[in-house]
């Protein structure tokens, strides 16, 4: 499977193109738009929030409600395109018109000046409406038919808000439904209620401050069979495909599995995770310290893996910049206004994860039509499960 965004923040509208969904695949436009929506919530989150809806047009790819096996296309259009049309429209202007709009502020933090160096533009708009974080609606687009894929197979897939700048929730036990619905009720999107309102006031205080803050979002996967991904190359490690998946959503600076960073200063007891059989489920983990991953496959224990947002760049104390055309320094200019966006990222690298255990799968096992992966996974599942 594969796909491809096109579209800027403020342009028409964002468009998805989704290859090598298994045909037969039950979907409804209201299952995407669950996801849309809460990728747009959160607390924290600025006012343009309220003026973008993103609801998604399923606009090829599906018939009566089934994919057909070919390129799905999903729309995701800008209502608020009416008031940008002379700033983004596709129509040439006049040059001095052009000039008086023309963004010339690089902001630290942002993809500005590194872009316009690149692509030789002497307006940054043109790489600042690109490089918006807007575009990971089009992402959770995707990732919104990966996780229907993997629903179908029996395989859960959970985002959620495990810190906000120095507040963190608690590692606490709970099954993966139990995850999504404490995260659901929660306007941060955490799983520990008490330290829901800790996190609310840290960003109020940032706001406040005109200053913005970051946090950590976990994922967790559950159902999994052992074996996804390959050992054989390093390009074919699931692990490894997760985690450039994971470092490509705007603003994320790192990423974890199981215990990640803690390793280092753990010994090998303390790291591995020793292995047990039972006849009914066959092979599994004693603990998941690995977040489920073995040798760059899954090991069938849930894969955890932690992603790192740090604070959004655009302030509203900004930062100095230094305009490319006059070369003085000035303030960098505000775009956004959003203090804290990690509840939202949550559900941003919820998706961009589900999409790579979805391609792993239909990569791994035959998957022209839904029931053909379904027999195929089954089979395998069973397979491994009396290995020896």
């Amino acid at each position: 499977m594969r796909y491809l965004t096109a579209g800027e923040s403020h342009g028409k509208q964002l468009t998805t193109i989704i290859e090598g969904l298994p045909a037969q695949l039950p979907i409804s436009a209201d299952e995407l738009n669950d996801s849309l929506i809460r990728r747009q919530g959160g607390y924290g989150r600025g006012r343009r929030m309220k003026i973008e809806k993103d609801l998604v047009s399923i606009m090829s790819g599906v018939r009566h409600g089934y994919t057909l096996g070919s390129p799905v296309t999903l729309a995701l259009t800008n209502d608020d395109f009416k008031n940008w049309q002379d700033i983004m429209g596709e129509e040439p202007v006049d040059p001095e018109k052009h000039i008086r709009r023309q963004v010339t502020k690089p902001r630290p933090g942002h993809a500005d000046l590194n872009g316009g160096m690149k692509y030789n533009h002497d307006d940054l708009r043109n790489v600042l409406e690109r490089s918006s974080a807007r575009e990971t609606a089009a992402r959770v687009a995707a990732g919104s038919m990966a996780k229907k894929l993997l629903s179908e197979l029996g395989i859960t897939v959970a985002g959620y808000v495990r810190q906000i700048y120095d507040v963190q929730a608690a590692d606490l036990e709970l099954t993966i439904d139990e995850k999504i619905e404490r995260a659901r009720q929660s306007e941060v999107n955490t799983i520990d209620p008490n330290q829901e309102e800790s996190m609310k006031h840290v960003i109020d205080q940032a706001k406040q401050d005109g200053d913005s803050i970051g946090g950590v979002v976990e994922v967790t996967v559950d159902g999994l069979p052992p074996g996804l991904g390959s050992y054989v190359q390093y390009d074919r490690k699931l692990d490894g495909k997760i985690a450039a998946a994971v470092m490509s959503i705007n603003a994320f600076k790192g990423v974890e599995f199981g215990i990640g960073f803690s390793a280092a200063s753990t010994r090998g007891s303390e790291t591995h995770d020793e292995i047990a059989y039972d006849e009914h489920k066959g092979y599994y983990r004693k603990t998941n310290r690995l977040g489920g991953f073995e040798g760059g496959m899954t090991t069938g224990m849930p894969i955890v893996v932690k992603g790192v947002m740090k604070p959004i760049p655009t302030l509203y104390k900004p930062l100095e910049s230094i305009d490319i055309h006059s070369k003085e320094p000035f303030k960098a200019s505000i775009e956004r206004s959003d203090s804290c966006a990690v509840p939202a990222a949550s559900v941003v690298m919820e998706h961009v994860v589900a999409w790579e255990v979805a391609a792993a799968i239909v990569d791994q096992f035959p998957s022209d039509y839904m029931e053909q992966l379904k027999a195929a996974l089954t089979d395998y599942r069973e397979r491994v499960r009396t290995f020896g």
